[in-house]
């Protein structure tokens, strides 16, 4: 079984311009993701655990949506206690489905939208799958964080952040695992910042 390491290589940019009031505290910060061999790794899901931030939500809503016998998004990032909404925009039915340990589902055939969503209540990657059209595949990653993002063509994540030292978690399709890769230390955010932000390079191996 392959395991995967998520390691910092290079810290915060070097940071000059003061801050003023307390409101002005949150930090333009850009991660990248990579690849062993340097490859940006695109579609990838980050996720920052801020001290203080609620790991849990009882509110918020999402949607997995079907359209072009596709799923969209392919990556949906939620945060845990979302309810996930599985609208289904094609003329063909669909049956959804998930075997993953956070979430089960059986979404039989169906069109229109299920009138009930699905808490996602655990954190980890549920893989979702089409009982119809084989081709069909996407996942839902949970965090126990409301601040994530998924990683852009060039593999960037870009974050507004609070000073302090906080926690980051990735999750990559390549990697084949139900459960995202933390960060051995910490991320540490300073007190003032470039105009531009700072950035940290991290990478995600086999």
């Amino acid at each position: 079984m392959k395991t995967s390491v998520l390691r910092l290589l290079q810290g915060g940019a070097c940071m000059a311009a003061a801050l003023g009031s307390p409101a002005l505290q949150a930090l333009p910060w850009t991660v990248q993701l990579t690849n062993a061999a340097g490859k940006p790794l695109a579609g990838a899901a980050v996720a920052v655990e801020v001290s203080g931030r609620s790991s849990k939500t009882s509110t918020a809503k999402a949607e997995m949506g079907q359209r072009e016998r596709q799923f969209q998004p392919a990556v949906l990032v939620v945060q845990t206690g979302t309810a996930v909404s599985f609208p289904n925009f094609d003329v063909v039915r669909h049956h959804v489905y998930s075997f993953s340990p956070i979430k089960v589902i059986d979404l039989k055939l169906y069109s229109g939208t299920p009138a009930e969503p699905i808490v996602f209540d655990k954190p980890g990657v549920a893989t979702l799958g089409c009982n119809i059209h084989d081709r069909m595949s996407a996942h839902i990653v949970v965090v126990d964080t409301p601040v994530f993002a998924v990683t852009d063509a060039n593999g960037l994540a870009k974050f507004e952040l609070p000073a302090g030292e906080h926690r980051i978690k990735a999750w990559h399709a390549s990697l084949k695992t139900p459960s995202l890769q933390a960060l051995p230390q910490p991320l540490s955010v300073g007190s003032e910042a470039q105009a531009s932000g700072a950035a940290s390079k991290l990478v995600l191996s086999e």
